[in-house]
Order: structure tokens, then sequence, then C-alpha cells
């Protein structure tokens, strides 16, 4: 079980959280912070003080009052006005990562909630209730408003879930697991939807896939560079150790123990940049990934609402801008797209005859069989795709809410994008080990054992093609066992 305390929650939990279901229970520090956060928020409101969100409009309607007795209606109109999101719902997992991640700031205990929202947060988390959230309407500021009021909107037991895989009306899976329906305090809706936790919870399922896919490139690196009869020279211990940068060094690294025990070909001087320089680019997407990993581990502990409440006041301020995070969020697109780029420039120069010395299109009886050629075409129209989406998100700025609001992060649309290149750059690891192996076959060099190991794995999945057939199946094959454990402890276990 994952315990709460609005400090110390990580990636990985958020990982283990959304996507292993594991359970989510709060600290007892955390439940502390939150019922003096209440009781803080209470004496505010009994003071009879005007306090935005609290008891005013939104946005441009601040300097509107609103009576005491339409404070809990001023917080149900906020969410149902908020809901206001289109296109395809959201992924379990990412909405899974956004309440996790919405909690643990609730939790830090300056948002001046109730136990009793929180709890239920948790129950939908652990019973396995997901709000149906759709894909657009986000600016990332004031927080992620449209997706959180759509959770909100289900925790108060309207709208619809998914719930044991399927979608069902809210109150129906709520009278099924039990849950009681949240009716909203003063200040719950706006401390709940105005946040970052949509922009931070794709990031956080982002940078582990991350991390997954670049030990997965290296795998498929290291096949390509002994098929093509590279040489390992450049990545001497000694001479990467001239360059400080972290991710260098262990990617360099991380190659020799891949290539450990290859004979390549003793007489090349030195190999094309989309083998020698592996360290180099590869390194610098690892140092990028650890950044956006520093960068999303305070955020997702911070507090990210407005106003900020202590024992003496309420401040308005701007922790609910998604900058910090919008700003990683297409760091990491680019870095991941060019990551792509260098794996395409390797599956194109194992199918070209005249770069590898390998058959053409790594087929023996190229002319009536086409072989390796379209999946070339395939990587590159996903690095395509790619380029356009690493175009910043968070370079554009419209102001809303008559220009109170005028200046705004757009993170949401970048930790989408950033999806989307998550997606298609493991298509292309998918890719390059698959047409690796394929070109091992007709390699004359001696191969690591780690590579032996490697392709026999990939092999009870995706045999060697003698004549032509459909690459599609096999590449999904691939793209799935990467993504699995037994895959990648194996690589774990090399690399460390």
């Amino acid at each position: 079980m994952i315990k709460l305390d609005g400090i110390s929650l990580t990636v990985e939990d958020v990982v283990r959280v959304a996507i292993h279901k594991e359970e989510v229970g709060l600290t007892e520090s955390g439940k502390a912070n939150i019922l003096r956060s209440r009781k803080n928020l209470e004496r505010l409101v009994s003071s009879g003080k005007t306090i935005y969100g609290i008891n005013t409009g939104f946005g441009n309607l601040m300097d509107i009052r609103i009576h005491d007795e339409d404070l809990l209606k001023l917080q149900e109109n906020l969410i149902r006005s908020h809901s206001s999101g289109v296109g395809e719902p959201l992924p379990v997992e990412e909405v899974r990562a956004m309440m996790l991640i919405r909690a643990n700031s609730l939790i830090k205990g300056f948002s001046g909630v109730t136990i009793e929202l929180i709890e239920v947060i948790l129950s939908f988390l652990n019973t396995r209730i997901t709000p149906v959230v759709p894909r657009y309407g986000s600016v990332g500021a004031s927080g992620d408003l449209a997706p959180l009021a759509h959770i909100a909107l289900c925790i108060m037991g309207e709208s619809d879930v998914f719930y044991n895989g399927e979608r069902m009306n809210t109150k129906k899976a709520m009278e099924i697991t039990g849950i009681r329906p949240h009716t909203f305090r003063e200040k719950e809706g706006v401390a709940f939807i105005n946040g970052t936790s949509s922009i931070s919870g794709l990031l956080a399922l982002s940078v582990h896939d991350s991390r997954v896919i670049l030990d997965a490139s290296l795998a498929a690196a290291s096949i390509s560079l002994q098929a093509l009869m590279g040489t390992d020279k450049a990545f001497t211990e000694w001479v990467i150790a001239t360059r400080s940068h972290h991710g260098q060094s262990v990617v360099a690294s991380s190659m020799r123990k891949l290539l450990s025990g290859y004979t390549g070909n003793a007489s090349r001087i030195q190999d094309a940049y989309s083998l020698r320089c592996i360290p180099q680019v590869y390194g610098a997407v690892l140092d990028t990934i650890d950044y956006a990993e520093k960068v999303l581990t305070t955020e997702i502990n911070s507090v990210t609402d407005n106003p900020i409440l202590n024992e003496e006041e309420a401040v308005s301020a701007g922790n609910f801008h998604g900058e910090p995070v919008a700003l990683v969020a297409d760091f990491l697109a680019i870095a991941m797209t060019d990551l792509g780029n260098m794996m395409e420039r390797r599956i194109f120069r194992l199918t070209s005859s005249f770069l590898s010395g390998l058959p053409p299109f790594l087929t023996m009886e190229s002319g009536l069989n086409s072989g390796f050629m379209i999946p070339q075409y395939t990587a590159a129209a996903l690095c395509n795709m790619n380029k356009v989406l690493s175009h910043p998100a968070s370079s554009d700025t419209i102001p809303t809410s008559a220009d109170q609001e005028d200046h705004v992060s757009m993170g949401m649309n970048g930790s989408l994008k950033l999806r989307d290149v998550i997606k298609n750059v493991r298509y292309i690891a998918a890719i390059e080990m698959l047409t690796a192996c394929q070109g091992i076959d007709f390699s004359e060099a001696k191969i690591s054992k780690t590579a032996k190991t490697l392709i026999s794995m990939i092999r009870k999945h995706v045999t060697h093609a003698e004549i032509d057939r459909s690459h599609s199946p096999d590449i999904e094959k691939i793209n799935a066992l990467i993504q699995t454990e037994d895959f990648l402890s194996m690589l774990s276990k090399i690399m460390s």
C-alpha cells in the first residue's frame, strides 16, 4: 500500500497506483495536516472576511461577493460549469495518476479540504472507479480546471465512470461499491480543480515510459551495431570520461556491458554517427529524463491550488500555474523525438545494402521479396509525426477569463502530445529490434552473449523472415514484449 503524506510521493509510486492498481492510504501526519488546515479554513470563513473562491466568484468574477447561504452551491456550480472538456476519454491509468497526485497535493495541508473528500478520492482509487475525463479542455492555468472538474463531478455522484471494464453512471458504481457521493464544502471545489495534477499525472507516466524505452533502445542499438559489424572503440571508458556528462557515462557503460564478448571489424576506424555517438545522444536523453523526474517530483509534492491558507490568512497566489511541468513536458518530447530519429537512421542503414554489406532489405531474394523495406517507411512516418508533436505547446499562450488569466502554460496539451510521442518512439524501438535481429542472421559477427540472450527471447515471439510476410503483427509483438516485466528485468540485470 502507498501511504500519502504530501511530501514523499515518487514517480514509481504513481506508476504502482495508476497502472498496477496498488491500494492507497493516508499517513497519520497526512490526516493531521488535513484536519489542521480545515480548522484554519473554518476559522477564516467565520471571521466574515472576503476570501477568493470561498465567498467570491471565480476568475474575472472575483469581485462578486457570495451570500453565506450559497457557499456550498458556489462550489457545486463551479464544478458543473467547469466540466466542459471534449474529446475521447483519457485512459484509465492517466486518470488514476491524476487523482492520486491531486490527493497528495491536498494532503499537504494548505488547501482547507475535509478528510471526507480525501477519503472519497482514495475510495475511488481502491475500488477502481475511474471518472470519464475528456481529453481536451485544460490550458494549464488556472491549473487543469476542466479535466479535474470532470473528476470532481463524479465525486459528487454525477456523470459517468469506468468500473469493471465498462462505462456506467457514477451513482450506479457508487452504489455497487458502497461509496457515498461527496458534498463539496467551502473551498473544496476550487481546491480540487485548481491544480496541475492532470499535467503531472500524464507526465509521471511518460517519465516512467521514457526510461523503459531508453533501455529497450539501448538493447536494440547494441544488436544493430553488431549486425553492422561496427566498432565499440568509441565507448572506451577513458575516452567517455573526458566529457563529464552523467548520462553519457551511464549509456557508454551500458553499451560496454551489452557488447561484452562481441568481436567486430578490427580494421574499422570509425562508424557513422548513429552508431558512434550513441552515448552522447542517448546520454543527453537520459539526462533530460532525470531532469524531468526531478522537476516533477517537486511538483507532485507541492500545493498547486489557490488561494493557499495557513493559520492566519488565505492568500491568492500563482502556484496553480503549470509552467514548470509544461516546459519539462515539451523538453522531454523533444528528447524522445530525437531518440527515435537516431533509431530510424540505424534501421535505414540496416536495410540499405550499400551501407550495411547485408542483403538488400534483409532478404535473400531481393526483387521477388521486398523484405524489410516498408518497416523503415513506418519508422520514418513515426519520426515525422513526432517532429510535428515536439513543437512546444508552452511557447503559446491564449488569455482566458476576460484577461484576468492573461498568461497560461498550455501544459496539458504538452503532456498529451508527449504521451503520443512516447507511443511512437516505442514502436520505432520495436522496429529497430525486429530489423536488427533479421540483420544479425545475415551478419558474420561473433555477437555478445547478451545479444544472444536478447535475440533468443525475441525469437520466441517473432521468427526469422525467410520470405515476405506482413511485418505489422511482428512489430506489435515486439512492442508488447519490450513492456513486459520479464524483458525489463533482464535488461536491468544486464545494465546494473
